[in-house]
């Protein structure tokens, strides 16, 4: 336990979240895309985040191989270290949440614990699980690194479907099969779920309560 931690305390500001609300005419969110190596949750999130941008909807791609290169350098594939990846991608996501932005989340988190343990972090309001369920043979097919090949040669230790578990999402809020639909049609379905539930202002929403 951090010995220092019972003489912190949190400090408010003065903007609140609905003041960045009504700035940027959207709800905070975390797309939180979770499937396997090369199901396209990078492919689909960086094409998510130049549609948003191109709208003008503040919005930041948090990629599980970029976060790997700093915040989670440190870190392994071992089950633990997957769980504390998760978690401190989480805890950004929700700053970056409370700062009003709209997060695009694309890591395997392979466990169905980790991914509940983001949602609460991040908070179930602001937490969409997406899972990309191209199987594992679409993914090895399309794999142009040929990750698949190598891990299942023994070469790659620890690798989802391979050598290291992925348990499927039990009840998602968004399944997309990447390998049957096109990454425009994907981003359709993650726009039409933004719009029907209320994080975009670009039509009237029935549960709507910011002006």
């Amino acid at each position: 336990m951090n010995k220092i931690l019972p003489f912190l305390q949190r400090h408010d500001g003065t903007i609140t979240g609905d003041d960045r609300i009504r700035l940027f005419r959207q709800k905070p969110v975390t797309i939180w895309l979770t499937g396997l190596s090369g199901a396209g949750k990078s492919t689909l999130a960086f094409a998510l985040e130049r549609e948003l941008i191109a709208l003008g909807r503040p919005c930041y791609v948090l990629d599980g191989d970029n976060i790997r290169h700093g915040l989670t350098s440190d870190l392994g594939f071992r089950l633990e270290d997957r769980r504390e990846n998760v978690r401190r991608v989480a805890h950004v996501a929700r700053l970056m949440n409370d700062a009003g932005l709209i997060v695009i989340s694309a890591l395997i988190s392979p466990m169905r614990e980790d991914r509940a343990m983001a949602r609460e972090i991040i908070g179930h309001e602001h937490f969409v699980e997406t899972y990309l369920s191209a199987s594992i043979d679409a993914c090895a097919e399309r794999d142009p690194k040929g990750l698949y090949a190598k891990a299942r040669d023994g070469a790659i230790p620890s690798f989802t479907g391979i050598s290291a578990p992925y348990e499927v999402p039990l009840n998602p809020d968004l399944n997309i099969d990447t390998a049957r639909t096109t990454v425009t049609v994907s981003v359709t379905h993650l726009f039409a779920y933004l719009l029907d539930h209320c994080f975009l202002f670009d039509r009237p929403c029935i549960s709507q309560s910011i002006p």
